[in-house]
């Protein structure tokens, strides 16, 4: 239960038309108390869909076909594939599942699909709209519930069927949907709670399914009950569409599942309607939801690959259906492709800003974030030469999503000669910016993202952190300076505020208080505003200047001003940090390592970063005015953890540089990086 100062906030950032929205919403849930108690639910068997079977579905997801791994002469990355494929695909027969902090993970037999399995938790059966899902202690952690009944693991086990033709794998996906169906009455329990999580579920049905339509397991009886509650879930999404301060990743994830499951089920005898309504909140979402620079308005960059899958699949399912999407569409799915490959060069992973809790959409054997996925993908829906070049292996997405032909397509797009210069760019749009210098790939690669962004998306800004002016660093495509994640949700309540508070990023905190007002778990009061004042490209350095004002609230304001500049002669980083006030405050700089750096004090405030995969040592120097504290896995204070998945941590060094001053006072880091 939330306390009541946060239900007034969270009235406080909705319009007059969410209001009513929600309002409405709550009447519908009564009435829905009294339809799912004596099951008046609608009629899906109008047109006789039930006994029309498969056999006349909207498209079909893959022409890979059906035994094609077996051949003997499949090349070496194929075989790697099904090395992998199978090995995932034998553990998901005995129900062992890896997800979030659980490896092999027994769900057991049958699956019992409303069961918290990190904490042993039952979750409730009764009527969906009465389970608290942020109720970790009666409820179990959501996300732990959900995560198995998003059903990622039935294409799995369908793409296990049509790479080696083995059809024990078809029928264990039968037999996981009719568990699933037996035990979850539609209306009531955790799996039903969130249309987010029913969109998700249709989109894995109807892959997983269509991978295994040969096969002869499908009775009709199955068919029949299957569809019926493929019915339900968008009948059950269509009414409940996001609005408002919620309308984020969420409406894209619920229009996604219903415009696929609706162009795959078109005997559904509401199809043609929910599929013109899904798809133009597909298009308005887009626009609205992505910065003309390709970056998500969340400021998450987690959440960026989630909805580009939706966006993709999509939008491949328009094509396959005769019902592409208009133009504008496709250039802003390019423009997120283009703005997560500028990310990747420098390193060799993504920076981390934001919320991430693992989501995504469809399992083709590649990882979530898997940069070579994406460009992969983006190279042969766009014919881009760019995208190509930097791929280093072509993808199992790719071939699971373009098919057959997929790597002759990919051998086919045509690359010029380009320039391997690291450049500088501006996400000017969205308020993100690289200083950069060295070559593409190589160990002389210098990679500084500054965030100069808005807190997040909408009146609540869900996902966002509290980083004004934090920056990430990467030096020889190595993570030096890092944003330490998120961690988790709902089971760890003080750990979910950390995670998003000024002192888990590298940058500065006041009198140890945090930027912006955190009023909830997912929502945010005052927020801090960012404004770059310079950002300059020249031959020989690049130069960054902002500030925010998020202390100007203060009885006695401070603002905070942020000078980055990366020299490209010696690739050393200098950061000049201004604190303009009148009166006597106290400022905590911090830099967080990443979990690879080893961090030696070598003479007062000088230290020392040695890296795995680095020849040189790389030299950190603090202003000899802060006094330095060095953490490492620490639970009081809550400092030194990096969290690159959810439920999961590492303890690693934080430096903590603490002054107490009076009036404008100045303080230079120099981080000199050693290669050139």
């Amino acid at each position: 239960m939330q306390s009541i100062n946060w239900y007034v906030e969270r009235l406080k950032s909705m319009s007059q038309e969410e209001i009513v929205w929600r309002a409405k919403s709550l009447a519908r849930d009564h009435f829905d108390k009294v339809r799912f108690a004596i099951e008046w639910l609608p009629a899906a068997d109008k047109t006789g869909c039930y006994g029309a079977g498969l056999s006349n579905m909207g498209f079909s997801v893959s022409n890979v076909r059906l035994g094609a791994w077996e051949d003997a002469e499949i090349d070496g990355l194929t075989r790697e594939w099904r090395q992998k494929l199978v090995v995932k695909a034998d553990d998901l027969m005995k129900h062992n599942f890896t997800f979030f902090d659980l490896n092999n993970k027994f769900l057991g037999h049958p699956i019992d699909w409303n069961r918290d399995h990190g904490a042993d938790k039952p979750t409730p059966q009764r009527l969906a709209q009465t389970v608290n899902y942020r109720d970790f202690e009666n409820s179990g952690d959501c996300k732990l519930v959900w995560e198995p009944n998003r059903h990622h693991q039935l294409v799995v086990l369908g793409r296990a069927y049509r790479a080696t033709g083995n059809e024990r794998y078809a029928a264990e996906v039968v037999s996981q949907i009719e568990s699933w169906m037996e035990q979850n009455k539609a209306g009531y329990g955790m799996n039903w709670r969130s249309p987010l999580e029913l969109g998700i579920r249709l989109i894995n049905w109807v892959w997983a399914v269509d991978m295994i339509r040969d096969s002869g397991k499908l009775s009709e009886e199955f068919v029949g009950q299957f569809k019926r509650n493929v019915y339900l879930h968008c009948w059950d999404v269509a009414r409940k569409f996001s609005k408002g301060s919620s309308a984020n990743n969420h409406l894209v994830g619920e229009a996604a599942g219903v415009y696929i499951a609706s162009s795959y089920f078109t005997d559904m005898d509401a199809a043609k309607r929910w599929r013109v309504e899904s798809k133009n909140i597909l298009i308005e979402e887009i626009q609205s939801q992505t910065y003309p620079d390709g970056l998500n308005r969340e400021h998450a960059l987690g959440y960026q690959f989630f909805v580009l899958q939706f966006y993709i699949f999509s939008g491949l399912v328009g094509r396959w259906t005769n019902d592409d999407f208009p133009a504008s569409y496709w250039q802003q799915i390019k423009a997120m492709v283009e703005s997560v490959m500028a990310l990747s060069l420098g390193g060799e992973s993504l920076p981390m800003f934001g919320d991430r809790d693992d989501g995504y959409v469809l399992d083709l054997g590649s990882e979530p974030e898997d940069i070579d996925a994406i460009l992969s993908v983006g190279a042969l829906l766009f014919n881009d030469a760019g995208m190509k070049s930097n791929v280093n292996r072509f993808s199992e997405t790719g071939y699971w999503l373009f098919g057959n032909n997929a790597w002759q397509q990919f051998d086919a797009i045509e690359i010029s000669d380009t320039s391997d210069r690291l450049a500088s760019c501006a996400f000017i749009d969205s308020g993100y910016y690289l200083l950069q210098t060295g070559s593409v790939g190589k160990s002389n690669c210098v990679s500084v993202l500054l965030d100069c962004a808005e807190l997040g998306y909408g009146a609540i800004a869900a996902h966002g952190h509290a980083d004004a002016l934090s920056f990430s660093l990467r030096v020889g495509r190595k993570d030096i300076l890092v944003d330490p994640g998120t961690y988790d949700y709902f089971t760890y309540p003080e750990w979910r505020k950390y995670f998003r508070t000024t002192s888990a990023h590298n940058t500065v905190s006041i009198d140890g208080l945090d930027q912006s007002e955190m009023l909830g778990p997912f929502m945010w009061g005052k927020r801090a505003n960012t404004t770059l004042e310079s950002w300059e490209t020249l031959d020989d350095m690049t130069l960054a200047v902002a500030s925010h004002d998020g202390y100007t609230r203060l009885p006695d304001p401070v603002t905070h001003r942020r000078n980055l500049k990366l020299n490209n002669n010696d690739n050393c980083l200098t950061i000049k940090d201004d604190l303009l006030t009148i009166s006597g405050h106290t400022a905590k700089l911090y830099f967080h390592f990443s979990e690879f750096c080893d961090v030696k004090q070598l003479s007062g405030n000088l230290f020392g970063i040695n890296v795995d995969g680095l020849d040189e040592l790389i030299n950190f120097q603090l202003d000899d005015r802060l006094s330095v504290e060095i953490l490492k896995g620490s639970d009081d204070p809550k400092c030194g953890w990096v969290s690159r998945g959810y439920h999961q941590k590492v303890p690693t060094v934080t430096l903590v540089a603490t002054k107490k001053f009076t009036g404008n006072v100045s303080f230079t880091t120099t981080i000199n990086c050693g290669i050139k």
